[in-house]
Protein backbone atom coordinates (compact mmCIF):
# COMPACT_ATOMS: atom_id res chain seq x y z
CA UNK A 1 0.00 0.00 0.00
CA UNK A 2 2.67 2.51 1.05
CA UNK A 3 4.36 1.90 -2.06
CA UNK A 4 0.93 3.11 -4.47
CA UNK A 5 1.69 6.01 -3.14
CA UNK A 6 4.90 7.28 -4.35
CA UNK A 7 3.40 7.13 -7.95
CA UNK A 8 2.07 10.72 -7.40
CA UNK A 9 4.95 12.74 -4.88
CA UNK A 10 5.14 16.34 -6.36
CA UNK A 11 6.43 17.90 -3.82
CA UNK A 12 10.03 18.59 -3.05
CA UNK A 13 9.23 17.35 0.91
CA UNK A 14 8.26 14.19 -0.40
CA UNK A 15 11.76 13.25 -1.33
CA UNK A 16 12.28 12.37 2.43
CA UNK A 17 9.58 9.59 2.29
CA UNK A 18 11.50 8.25 -0.85
CA UNK A 19 14.82 8.29 0.29
CA UNK A 20 13.27 6.16 3.41
CA UNK A 21 11.81 3.85 1.48
CA UNK A 22 14.58 2.81 -0.14
CA UNK A 23 16.48 2.26 2.97
CA UNK A 24 13.90 -0.34 3.64
CA UNK A 25 12.63 -1.38 0.04
CA UNK A 26 15.74 -1.40 -1.93
CA UNK A 27 14.08 -3.42 -4.84
CA UNK A 28 11.62 -1.07 -5.61
CA UNK A 29 11.49 1.05 -9.38
CA UNK A 30 13.46 4.22 -9.30
CA UNK A 31 10.97 5.90 -11.30
CA UNK A 32 7.49 5.22 -8.69
CA UNK A 33 8.13 3.86 -5.83
CA UNK A 34 6.59 -0.17 -7.19
CA UNK A 35 8.07 -2.78 -5.79
CA UNK A 36 10.39 -4.66 -8.49
CA UNK A 37 9.82 -8.73 -8.27
CA UNK A 38 12.90 -10.50 -9.99
CA UNK A 39 13.06 -7.70 -12.58
CA UNK A 40 16.86 -7.12 -14.31
CA UNK A 41 16.10 -3.69 -14.46
CA UNK A 42 15.92 -0.65 -11.66
CA UNK A 43 12.73 0.55 -12.91
CA UNK A 44 9.46 -1.06 -13.72
CA UNK A 45 7.97 -1.56 -17.59
CA UNK A 46 5.70 1.26 -16.94
CA UNK A 47 7.86 3.53 -16.20
CA UNK A 48 9.52 2.72 -19.58
CA UNK A 49 6.51 2.99 -21.11
CA UNK A 50 5.95 6.16 -19.80
CA UNK A 51 9.00 8.06 -20.44
CA UNK A 52 8.39 10.98 -22.34
CA UNK A 53 10.68 10.74 -26.09
CA UNK A 54 12.12 12.92 -27.91
CA UNK A 55 12.56 11.33 -31.40
CA UNK A 56 15.34 13.76 -31.72
CA UNK A 57 17.87 11.03 -32.60
CA UNK A 58 16.15 10.88 -36.07
CA UNK A 59 15.69 14.82 -36.47
CA UNK A 60 18.40 16.53 -38.31
CA UNK A 61 18.07 20.22 -37.15
CA UNK A 62 15.84 19.04 -33.73
CA UNK A 63 15.94 21.31 -30.76
CA UNK A 64 19.19 19.93 -29.43
CA UNK A 65 21.17 20.53 -32.73
CA UNK A 66 19.96 24.03 -32.72
CA UNK A 67 21.40 24.71 -29.45
CA UNK A 68 25.20 24.50 -30.77
CA UNK A 69 24.15 26.04 -33.75
CA UNK A 70 26.62 28.53 -34.92
CA UNK A 71 28.64 27.75 -31.50
CA UNK A 72 30.61 25.17 -32.32
CA UNK A 73 30.63 22.25 -35.44
CA UNK A 74 28.35 19.50 -33.89
CA UNK A 75 28.33 16.74 -36.34
CA UNK A 76 24.83 15.59 -34.89
CA UNK A 77 22.80 15.78 -31.55
CA UNK A 78 19.84 14.62 -29.66
CA UNK A 79 18.38 13.77 -26.34
CA UNK A 80 16.52 10.93 -26.18
CA UNK A 81 13.91 12.08 -23.16
CA UNK A 82 11.99 14.99 -22.58
CA UNK A 83 12.79 16.07 -18.46
CA UNK A 84 10.02 17.17 -16.62
CA UNK A 85 10.27 17.80 -12.94
CA UNK A 86 7.96 15.54 -10.73
CA UNK A 87 8.10 12.25 -12.91
CA UNK A 88 9.52 9.10 -13.23
CA UNK A 89 12.80 10.46 -15.32
CA UNK A 90 13.41 12.95 -13.05
CA UNK A 91 13.60 10.32 -10.08
CA UNK A 92 15.27 7.64 -11.72
CA UNK A 93 18.13 10.89 -12.33
CA UNK A 94 18.04 11.78 -9.11
CA UNK A 95 19.12 8.16 -7.67
CA UNK A 96 21.73 7.47 -10.41
CA UNK A 97 23.37 11.10 -9.10
CA UNK A 98 22.55 11.26 -4.99
CA UNK A 99 21.84 7.79 -4.18
CA UNK A 100 24.44 5.37 -5.37
CA UNK A 101 22.65 3.46 -7.80
CA UNK A 102 24.90 3.51 -11.16
CA UNK A 103 22.89 0.53 -12.82
CA UNK A 104 19.97 3.12 -13.46
CA UNK A 105 22.93 4.66 -15.33
CA UNK A 106 23.77 1.46 -17.03
CA UNK A 107 19.70 0.40 -17.78
CA UNK A 108 19.46 4.08 -19.20
CA UNK A 109 21.95 4.18 -21.15
CA UNK A 110 21.22 1.06 -23.13
CA UNK A 111 17.19 2.25 -23.51
CA UNK A 112 19.21 5.22 -25.31
CA UNK A 113 21.80 2.94 -27.31
CA UNK A 114 18.83 1.11 -28.63
CA UNK A 115 17.26 4.35 -29.83
CA UNK A 116 20.92 5.36 -31.53
CA UNK A 117 20.80 2.24 -32.93
CA UNK A 118 17.56 2.44 -34.87
CA UNK A 119 18.06 6.16 -36.15
CA UNK A 120 21.06 5.55 -38.79
CA UNK A 121 22.46 9.15 -37.43
CA UNK A 122 25.00 8.14 -35.40
CA UNK A 123 26.32 4.60 -37.23
CA UNK A 124 29.80 5.74 -37.60
CA UNK A 125 30.57 6.57 -33.45
CA UNK A 126 33.78 5.25 -32.99
CA UNK A 127 34.36 5.98 -29.15
CA UNK A 128 32.39 6.94 -26.34
CA UNK A 129 33.41 10.11 -23.94
CA UNK A 130 31.64 11.02 -20.83
CA UNK A 131 30.96 14.61 -19.51
CA UNK A 132 33.70 13.99 -16.66
CA UNK A 133 33.24 15.47 -13.24
CA UNK A 134 35.43 17.32 -11.02
CA UNK A 135 37.91 14.85 -9.48
CA UNK A 136 37.13 15.70 -6.00
CA UNK A 137 33.27 15.68 -6.59
CA UNK A 138 33.39 12.22 -8.71
CA UNK A 139 35.09 10.47 -5.68
CA UNK A 140 32.73 12.22 -3.50
CA UNK A 141 29.92 10.66 -5.34
CA UNK A 142 32.05 7.32 -6.18
CA UNK A 143 31.59 7.30 -9.83
CA UNK A 144 30.81 9.47 -12.54
CA UNK A 145 27.44 9.30 -13.76
CA UNK A 146 28.23 9.83 -17.21
CA UNK A 147 30.76 7.09 -17.61
CA UNK A 148 27.46 5.10 -16.31
CA UNK A 149 25.40 5.87 -18.89
CA UNK A 150 27.83 5.60 -21.83
CA UNK A 151 28.45 1.55 -20.03
CA UNK A 152 25.00 1.09 -20.77
CA UNK A 153 25.27 2.64 -24.56
CA UNK A 154 28.36 0.65 -25.40
CA UNK A 155 27.08 -3.34 -24.78
CA UNK A 156 24.26 -2.30 -27.15
CA UNK A 157 26.51 -0.09 -29.43
CA UNK A 158 29.12 -2.18 -29.33
CA UNK A 159 31.77 0.27 -28.71
CA UNK A 160 34.35 1.65 -26.40
CA UNK A 161 33.81 4.11 -23.44
CA UNK A 162 36.85 6.20 -22.92
CA UNK A 163 36.11 7.33 -19.19
CA UNK A 164 40.01 9.42 -18.84
CA UNK A 165 40.11 10.72 -22.23
CA UNK A 166 38.41 14.19 -20.96
CA UNK A 167 39.76 15.66 -17.87
CA UNK A 168 37.71 18.70 -15.67
CA UNK A 169 40.58 20.76 -14.45
CA UNK A 170 39.00 23.56 -12.94
CA UNK A 171 35.76 23.35 -10.29
CA UNK A 172 32.80 24.78 -11.43
CA UNK A 173 29.81 26.16 -9.45
CA UNK A 174 26.78 24.30 -10.00
CA UNK A 175 24.55 25.62 -12.81
CA UNK A 176 21.44 24.79 -11.65
CA UNK A 177 20.53 28.40 -10.21
CA UNK A 178 22.56 30.32 -12.79
CA UNK A 179 20.75 32.68 -16.02
CA UNK A 180 22.25 31.54 -19.44
CA UNK A 181 24.77 33.66 -19.68
CA UNK A 182 26.25 32.71 -16.31
CA UNK A 183 26.41 29.01 -17.29
CA UNK A 184 28.74 29.87 -20.33
CA UNK A 185 30.89 31.90 -18.01
CA UNK A 186 30.85 29.57 -15.56
CA UNK A 187 32.49 26.61 -17.37
CA UNK A 188 35.04 28.03 -19.77
CA UNK A 189 38.34 26.86 -19.85
CA UNK A 190 37.35 23.80 -17.65
CA UNK A 191 38.65 21.22 -19.80
CA UNK A 192 41.42 19.41 -20.81
CA UNK A 193 41.73 16.24 -23.51
CA UNK A 194 44.81 13.97 -23.45
CA UNK A 195 45.31 13.93 -27.20
CA UNK A 196 46.96 10.25 -26.78
CA UNK A 197 43.73 8.83 -26.27
CA UNK A 198 42.23 10.45 -29.01
CA UNK A 199 44.65 8.77 -31.50
CA UNK A 200 43.08 6.96 -34.04
CA UNK A 201 39.66 8.05 -33.76
CA UNK A 202 37.22 9.35 -36.25
CA UNK A 203 34.03 10.45 -34.81
CA UNK A 204 33.30 10.65 -30.89
CA UNK A 205 30.08 10.73 -28.98
CA UNK A 206 29.53 13.04 -26.29
CA UNK A 207 27.60 11.91 -23.31
CA UNK A 208 25.66 12.99 -20.42
CA UNK A 209 22.60 13.36 -18.26
CA UNK A 210 20.83 16.26 -19.12
CA UNK A 211 21.07 19.01 -21.53
CA UNK A 212 20.04 22.76 -20.35
CA UNK A 213 21.38 25.35 -22.28
CA UNK A 214 24.32 22.89 -23.45
CA UNK A 215 27.10 25.48 -21.91
CA UNK A 216 29.18 22.38 -20.27
CA UNK A 217 29.05 20.46 -23.16
CA UNK A 218 29.64 23.31 -25.56
CA UNK A 219 32.77 23.95 -23.15
CA UNK A 220 33.67 20.55 -23.69
CA UNK A 221 33.45 20.21 -27.89
CA UNK A 222 36.02 23.30 -28.07
CA UNK A 223 38.10 21.82 -25.89
CA UNK A 224 38.45 18.45 -28.04
CA UNK A 225 38.03 20.38 -31.72
CA UNK A 226 41.09 22.34 -30.00
CA UNK A 227 43.20 20.01 -29.81
CA UNK A 228 42.31 17.02 -31.76
CA UNK A 229 41.16 16.32 -35.47
CA UNK A 230 37.42 14.13 -34.90
CA UNK A 231 34.16 14.82 -35.06
CA UNK A 232 32.09 15.20 -32.10
CA UNK A 233 28.49 14.37 -31.42
CA UNK A 234 26.44 14.70 -28.98
CA UNK A 235 23.90 12.45 -26.85
CA UNK A 236 21.95 13.27 -23.17
CA UNK A 237 19.81 11.17 -21.64
CA UNK A 238 17.27 14.04 -21.34
CA UNK A 239 16.33 17.57 -22.34
CA UNK A 240 15.42 20.11 -20.30
CA UNK A 241 14.54 23.42 -22.18
CA UNK A 242 14.97 26.53 -19.85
Amino acid sequence: MIHSKFRSLKTAGASLLWDLASLFYPDHCTGCGRILHNSPLPFCQACILALPRTGFEREPENAVEKLFRGRVPVASACSIYYFTRDAPLQWMIHHLKYHQRPEVGVALGKLAGQALLTSGRFGDVDALLPLPLFLKREKERGYNQAEKICRGLGEVLGIPTLPHALQRVRKTDSQTRKNRMERWNNVQGSFQVKAQAMEGLNHVLLVDDVITTGATLDACCQAILDQCKVQVSICSLAYAHL
